[in-house]
């Protein structure tokens, strides 16, 4: 592997990944620009954006857009998340500059067309609704709404129907206008890549663009909370969360470790003591989420009306037990976890690209992998056991959907981690 950065006198960063024996690349943008960059009053337009981008621009039509990089085979998408919004294609080695002149296009050139507006206006409202019928979905959002309650972080992605219904042209140009600067964009690509060679591309494309500084984001707060939506469904809904270590926190890897531990596959406490046990769930998991400056240790379960009670105590109980008892083994298999699931998801040009992108625009630069093998290795039953500790005594948040009228609240559940 060969990892390369290159940064322009405007501020935009390029960074490469080339991967011996490779045929094929993965080219993106990520731009600094998501979820918690939005006032109240832009709350959803970051993704509305994102759709926009691929609507049609000053030299191509939404239709030529998909088709410059299908007809070689290529695919291209994008995403926009709390943080970032990304713009990225896959395809053979040689297409790469096809895909980089697509991609900086829909980034620098859209139209915002009023009917297009329109248009990818009723996707976004359904796609809202699809996420509201979609309750192992759409509690998530709740659920980060009261970890993070009164700030841009904790608002949903998508944003309120009431906001997105109201988005006009001049708004977007605004967004772009304060969030689009070649300063605030990372060109990350992996696989089949030339450096040299793309970074005389996007010096053509990106090198006379004017940097407009970075904004300034207020630092996340984990408030906690709840949230009951009672409805008629099949069903209840849980999820749990507390606050846990962000990127530039180490103790993120103890975190991990944990959540793998607790809920992380077959073999964890939480599965095997719940499901395999007791068969109170088809499904139940824990992971620990990460941001620049906060993360999150979230626990789902679906189970019967009936059945909420047992799993709730249960739940409490392997919380609280983990502080005493976790094993040497159990810590050992989670890091196995980790450690394979990190290195044998960068065999792929796709999350090395992405990989490359996120950790440098955390760090100013990408740590080696060997560099976060070995935070995971280092971490020790003795860390598990003392955050499982800490833990118990954690600012909760909770959201609960379906026939929740009598399921357990955040304060009982509180109560019973520290009874």
């Amino acid at each position: 592997m060969s990892l390369r950065l290159h940064t322009l006198p405007n501020g935009f960063r390029i960074v490469t990944e080339a991967m011996p024996g490779l045929k094929s690349a993965s080219v993106g943008i990520w731009v600094g620009a998501g979820g918690r960059h939005e006032t109240p009053q832009q709350n959803g337009i970051a993704h509305f954006l994102e759709h926009m981008a691929f609507k049609g621009t000053r030299r191509r039509s939404a239709l030529q857009i998909a088709e410059e990089i299908e007809d070689v085979g290529g695919y291209i998408n994008a995403y926009t998340s709390r943080e970032m919004t990304a713009y990225y294609a896959r395809c053979l080695s040689a297409d790469v500059p096809r895909a980089l002149d697509v991609i900086s296009d829909i980034v620098l050139n859209p139209v915002f067309r009023k009917a297009d507006i329109e248009t990818e206006r009723h996707v976004i409202l359904q796609e809202i609704g699809q996420a509201l019928d979609t309750p192992d979905d759409i509690i998530f959002d709740w659920l980060h709404e009261v970890s993070y309650p009164d700030q841009p972080f904790g608002r949903t992605i998508l944003g309120p129907e009431e906001r997105v219904s109201s988005f006009k042209k001049a708004d977007f140009e605004a967004f772009v206008g304060q969030h689009y600067g070649p300063d605030q964009m990372i060109l990350s690509a992996a696989g089949g890549v030339d450096h040299d060679s793309i970074v005389a591309e996007a010096t053509a494309i990106f090198g006379g663009l004017k940097p407009v500084g970075m904004p300034q984001v207020a630092p996340a707060r984990f408030g906690g909370g709840e949230r009951r939506e009672v409805k008629d469904l099949e069903q209840v809904h849980i999820a749990l969360s507390f606050e846990a270590p962000g990127y530039r926190d180490d103790k993120v890897y103890t975190a991990q470790v944990y959540a793998t531990a607790m809920g992380g596959g077959m073999s964890s406490r939480l599965f095997q003591k719940i499901r395999e046990d007791r068969g109170l769930c088809y499904t139940i998991h824990a992971q620990a989420g990460a941001y620049e400056d906060t993360g999150q240790i979230t626990i789902y379960a679906g189970t019967s009306e009936a059945e909420i009670g047992d799993l709730t105590q249960l739940t409490i109980d392997e919380l609280k037990r983990a502080a005493d008892d976790m094993t040497e083994a159990e810590v050992a298999r989670s890091r196995a976890q980790l450690r394979a699931g990190l290195l044998m998801g960068l065999e792929s040009p796709s999350s090395r690209a992405e990989r490359n992108a996120r950790l440098l625009s955390i760090w100013g630069r990408v740590p080696d992998v060997d560099e976060a093998v070995a935070k995971i290795d280092a971490v020790s039953t003795a860390h598990v056991r003392s955050y499982a500790a800490e833990l118990t005594t954690a600012r909760a948040a909770l959201a609960l959907y379906g026939p929740v009228t009598d399921a357990p609240g955040v304060e009982a559940i509180k109560r019973g981690l520290m009874a």
